[in-house]
């Protein structure tokens, strides 16, 4: 009798014990379950048990910051109370001004936004030309110097006028010059444009040949040679020696004609003009 009384006691003390660990286990609450942009604290991560009335601490993850609420739920019940926290994106707003430095900002400022950098006319982007919003703020690094260009080409038979040793920037204008018997062929001066290039390109310069100061003569055409006879004669005296010859031929048949005029007489003769030829009678008739 003793003995079942003992062990039914025994039973009765292992009940109660499972009953208060019943209890117990059931007050604890689990490890809180968030998701993102949310999450645990490190000290909430650190906590094995979560007892009845317990906190929990939870924040915004990394590049998102607290829009409302407390951020800490308690343990009441064997239940978490209910989160309240709110996150949003982090923004980092517009990056420092720059001179010359244009921003983008199309893309926005909010965590994780890139952004597109550009110079102004005549400037030239050194360094990154976008810019990412980062829980720690805007990152990539950029500024804006001014276009140049490269020295000017040294030109054959000339010169330039830029004596700098700088490189032209831009909006410089540079000068050409040639040299003494040569002409200048293109622009006199070009500029160095916002592209590091020059406008207009470099000119030449060209010296004058044998072409360019004697024109060709065209080809004489059959009028032309005949002309040309005509003027060989004139211009070479060719006329006054055919009017030499003439009056010659003239002197000398009038001298013959007066000659055999003089023998007829001396052998008594009558003139009958029978034996004169047709040219000297021409010239008697003169």
């Amino acid at each position: 009798m003793d003995f079942l009384l003992d062990t039914c006691g025994r039973r009765r003390c292992l009940l109660v014990v499972m009953q208060l660990f019943v209890l117990k286990a059931a007050a604890n609450c689990p490890q809180p379950e968030v998701r993102e942009p949310i999450v645990l604290t490190n000290e909430a991560l650190l906590m094995n048990e979560f007892p009845e009335g317990s906190t929990a601490t939870v924040e915004c993850v990394h590049g998102f910051v607290i829009d409302s609420g407390s951020g800490v739920v308690s343990c009441t019940g064997g239940k978490w109370t209910e989160l309240d926290l709110r996150c949003k994106k982090k923004d980092c707003g517009t990056p420092r001004p720059q001179p010359h430095l244009i921003y983008d900002l199309s893309a926005g400022t909010l965590f994780g936004a890139e952004i597109e950098v550009r110079c102004e006319k005549g400037f030239q982007i050194s360094g990154s030309s976008y810019k990412t919003c980062y829980a720690t703020g805007w990152r990539g690094s950029a500024k804006c110097e001014i276009a140049t260009c490269l020295h000017p080409a040294a030109v054959a038979n000339g010169t330039s006028l830029w004596v700098s040793q700088d490189e032209p920037e831009y909006g410089e204008i540079i000068e050409f010059a040639c040299d003494e018997g040569f002409t200048l062929v293109g622009s006199k001066s070009i500029m160095c444009s916002d592209s590091g290039r020059y406008s207009p390109g470099p000119p030449e310069c060209k010296g004058a040949t044998t072409e360019d100061t004697i024109s060709p003569s065209p080809a004489p055409t059959a009028q032309d040679k005949h002309d040309g006879d005509v003027n060989t004669y004139t211009d070479t005296g060719y006329t006054p020696v055919v009017v030499s010859v003439v009056c010659v031929s003239i002197v000398v048949t009038m001298l013959v004609f007066v000659l055999h005029k003089f023998l007829q007489r001396k052998k008594g003769s009558y003139d009958t003009r029978e034996d004169l030829k047709p040219e000297l009678l021409q010239f008697q008739n003169l």
